[in-house]
């Protein structure tokens, strides 16, 4: 049982002026989402401009509300950028989300698919009328939990202690005060699913004694433990390891008001996260620390009756530390996908701060049927540390040289060292800014219309010690303007609404601060069939000029992603209180970023087209490959969603959504960073006709979803009071299924090699489809994968050309997930409730399985291997 799942089993009690007992909690009744911690209630006291900054990189978090289930956790991800979000889309998909109207001070880049739109920084006043707080505490036990799908044995134990407390009081007239903190500490084992060597590749093969050691040193990292689901993959091993994670959170919220008119509030927000990994093989997954410190000062100025100005100024602090535990040196190995990769991604170390200074104005007024809108921001960011980019080495093991992979890696064979040397410490600082103006006009009684403009603005980046030159300037030519209207019908056929705008994203340093891995200051090498015990041997690491580097090239026109989306519904009221809701949502969004990888090597009259002459035959042999970085995929989404909520109807709540859509892109979608894992996802087979080779089905498609909410207040007994009414009477049942379509993945041949690959000194090649029949399939189980998934179904390709398996051409299993939940509410004396509240996620115990291993030249090609989601929690 992963150590990260949220509490299930709520035990709370609220100092707060009591309800009477037969009415509940409006909201539970309304929309019956899960009491469960997510990003927003470990983010409490920040404003809403920055809680994604802060919230969306922290592991043990999910909406249960929303249908989602437990991730699990064997599914390891960098705790960095966006990379929880991606990961989220990635499980989950996306949902169509029609936006009513567009407010001019927010940014919706990314809002039809879900994305929480981005606001301004301005604090909302608090009104305290007494003293009035919380204590919450919640606990989890693994003796409620059910296994997961692979899982060996019984769960072993874990547990979860998540406590709070918040306060609010007036301090002296016009003055209030709120201070709050919480602590969360998960102890417990993730369990997964390794890919270790069988009891007979447990021996170096390798005759010379020291590079036969080096291989020891590598098996001696897989676990003692044999495969013990072979009834899958014959190398599969099911087991656990321990992990801890730690919770700090603490904020306090000061508002004064005086004059009637003059209103200021200043919050403070602490956030602090500490993961000790698990390691299913050792030294797997990095230990990672987080940190924010969130301070805002909002003044709020009532200039008449109908005309307010908010001021606001901000300064966030973040830090990011993630450490390849015990060893730190050591290199990420990789024996193509036959075997669970040794060491953490070759990202690691990284060692992050940012600071941003934000400031912002937002002036509202209500002339008549008109209320305007005006303001403006402005941004400065810093961002100061170490990241790296293979500078622990990253080796290779594939088939070649006439062997499999496994056999090479026993031998001491690698295929590839990719490896870096240099100094790539740097500080970065960019300005970002923007202009907006709205008019929402209420022209008559049956129609309302919205206009707005913003102007962003994207500041050329620099490197504080002029280390790196950022080739590109100011994206200084942003105007996003939106528009919307709503008109109502004669009353039997409803309201219809439609909206317009454009979006502008924000490039981030993970993009731009690529600049820092090239020479001279440092160099990248690819060396292809590399001395295991010695694999720079013959470089000199004090002389690096002259040394064929990997290029990571900025285009000079680099700019700011957008999408222009629009919407249109119909809301219809079918009975008395009733709503269901017909809509079209759609989006086109250029200039999405990707990562383009030139220079590779072509076919040489007179060379052969081997690994060990890729260098030879690039087109520049000056340098090794190019990895430029533009603006060049574009994204297509389109769907249509019918919704329909029922209001209170005897006891029984319901809201319902189905919505169809189809996602494409030509590489990359609108999360993509350019950078990292978003880049070698998105590789071509070729130099050539890139964007022919990669249009495809974007990677979060999904053409069927449906999210049904239910919830059901059971009647007052006895009249409703005594024993019997206390016991029974007035529980809430409420129940949450998500039922989506999987989403694509991708297959590859998995060796670059002559005989199998393009020798292109690339990895990224697909493979021939020799049978189309199968094309479009669904591979969602592990009893069937290998059949839904033939490997005599393709083939493999010739040096210097490109598979004809399109990409993202089959989908993973679909999502069906149901979570249940049971709460009560009971008045304690005149000033307190006491609330229970019982959760089962994943109530149906139902698996969501991963995509099958997709590499074409290994032997677990086409099996299920692992769930993306955990067994049933109590």
């Amino acid at each position: 049982m992963p150590a990260s799942r949220l509490p299930f089993l709520l035990l709370f009690a609220s100092l707060l002026p009591a309800q009477t007992a037969e009415e509940p909690v409006a909201d539970a009744a309304a929309a019956p989402t899960a009491v469960v911690e997510t990003a927003s209630d470990l983010t409490e006291g920040v404003s809403e401009g920055d809680a994604e900054g802060v919230g969306v990189n922290l592991l043990g978090q999910a909406d249960s509300g929303a249908g989602e289930s437990r991730r699990n956790e064997n599914v390891q991800f960098d705790l960095i950028d966006n990379n929880a979000f991606k990961e989220l889309a990635i499980r989950l998909g996306t949902s169509a989300t029609i936006i009513d109207r567009f407010a001019p001070e927010k940014s919706y880049f990314g809002a039809e698919l879900g994305t929480p739109p981005d606001s301004p920084i301005h604090l909302s006043p608090l009104s305290a009328s007494s003293l009035h707080g919380n204590l919450r505490w919640a606990h989890l036990n693994s003796i409620f939990s059910a296994r997961s799908f692979f899982q060996v044995g019984p769960v072993k134990p874990a547990r979860e202690n998540d406590y709070g407390a918040s306060v609010t009081t007036n301090l002296w007239e016009g003055a209030a005060l709120t201070l709050s903190g919480s602590q969360r500490r998960i102890r417990g084992n993730v369990n997964g699913n390794v890919l270790v060597p069988r009891p007979d590749e447990r021996t170096p093969l390798a005759t010379d004694p020291l590079l036969r050691v080096k291989v020891q040193e590598l098996l001696s990292l897989f676990p003692d433990e044999l495969p013990n689901r072979t009834d899958i993959d014959q190398r599969m091993l099911n087991t656990n390891s321990p992990q801890a994670i730690n919770d700090d959170s603490a904020s306090g919220i000061f508002d004064q008001n005086w004059a009637d008119s003059h209103h200021i509030s200043v919050s403070y927000s602490y956030l602090q996260q500490r993961v000790d990994a698990f390691q299913l093989v050792k030294i797997q997954n990095p230990d990672t620390t987080t940190r924010s410190h969130t301070a805002t000062t909002t003044y709020t100025r009532s200039l008449s009756a109908d005309t307010t100005l908010n001021l606001s100024a901000q300064f966030q602090r973040i830090g990011s530390l993630l450490v390849q535990p015990v060893d730190g040196s050591a290199p990420t190995v990789n024996v193509s996908s036959v075997l669970t990769s040794l060491g953490a991604a070759s990202t690691i170390p990284i060692d992050r701060a940012e600071n941003r200074y934000r400031y912002g104005a937002l002036l509202r007024r209500d002339l008549g049927a008109h209320s305007i809108t005006f303001g403006g921001g402005l941004a400065r960011r810093q961002t100061n540390g170490f990241e790296a980019d293979t500078h622990r080495g990253s080796i290779s093991f594939g088939n070649a040289f006439g062997n499999d992979a496994i056999t090479n890696f026993r031998l001491g064979l690698p295929n590839t060292y990719f490896v870096a040397i240099g100094d790539v410490h740097r500080g970065y600082r960019d300005w970002s800014g923007e202009i907006y103006f709205g008019n929402h006009w209420r022209a008559s009684t049956k129609l309302d219309l919205s206009v707005g403009l913003r102007y962003e603005l994207m500041g050329a980046p620099s490197e504080v010690n002029r280390l790196d030159i950022v080739p590109y300037g100011c994206d200084c030519n942003n105007l996003a303007p939106t528009f919307g209207f709503a008109y109502r019908l004669p009353p039997s056929l409803g309201l219809i609404r439609a909206a317009f705008g454009i979006h502008y994203a924000t490039l981030l340093p993970v993009t731009y601060q690529q600049g820092r891995y090239n020479a001279p200051g440092n160099v990248k090498q690819i060396i292809q069939q590399p001395d295991l015990v010695d694999p720079l041997a013959g470089f000199d690491p004090s002389n690096l000029a002259g040394v064929q580097s990997v290029r990571y090239n900025l285009d000079p026109e680099l700019a700011s992603p957008y999408s222009m989306q629009y919407n249109f519904s119909w809301e219809l009221e079918p009975s008395r209180g009733w709503n269901l809701s017909l809509g079209y949502v759609g989006s086109r969004s250029p200039k999405l970023l990707t990562q383009w990888y030139l220079n590779r090597a072509e076919l040489v009259d007179g060379v052969p087209a081997t690994l060990a002459t890729v260098n030879e035959r690039r087109p520049d042999t000056s340098f090794a490959e190019e990895r430029r970085i533009l603006n060049a995929s574009r994204g297509y989404y389109d769907a249509a969603r019918v919704e329909l909520r029922v209001p209170r109807w005897r006891g029984l709540t319901l809201d319902g959504a189905y919505w169809f859509s189809k996602l494409m892109d030509l590489g990359t979608d609108y999360t993509n960073t350019a950078a990292g894992n978003d880049a070698w996802r998105s590789r071509s087979q070729t130099a050539h006709d890139i964007h022919g080779d990669l249009k495809a089905l974007g990677r979060f498609d999904q053409p069927h979803a449906a999210l049904f909410r239910v919830s059901y207040l059971t009647p007052q007994i006895g009249g409703g009071s005594g024993a019997l009414h206390t016991v029974l009477g007035r529980w809430t049942f409420s129940t949450v299924s998500l039922v989506k379509s999987g989403t694509p993945f991708n297959i590859e041949i998995g060796s670059d090699a002559p005989g199998y690959g393009n020798a292109d000194g690339t990895f990224g090649d697909r493979p021939n489809i020799l049978d189309p029949s199968i094309l479009g399939r669904t591979i969602g189980h592990p009893d069937t994968s290998r059949q839904r998934l033939p490997r005599e179904a393709f083939g493999y390709i010739t040096p210097g050309s490109a598979g004809s398996l399109g990409r993202f051409s089959f989908r993973k299993g679909p999502i069906r997930n149901v979570n249940f939940a049971l709460s009560r509410r009971w008045s304690v004396g005149q000033e307190a409730n006491l609330t229970f509240r019982a959760e089962s996620v994943n109530f149906l115990n139902t698996p969501q399985f991963a995509e099958p291993s997709g590499r074409f030249t290994d032997s677990n090609f086409n099996a299920i291997t692992n769930t993306l989601n955990e067994g049933r929690t109590i």
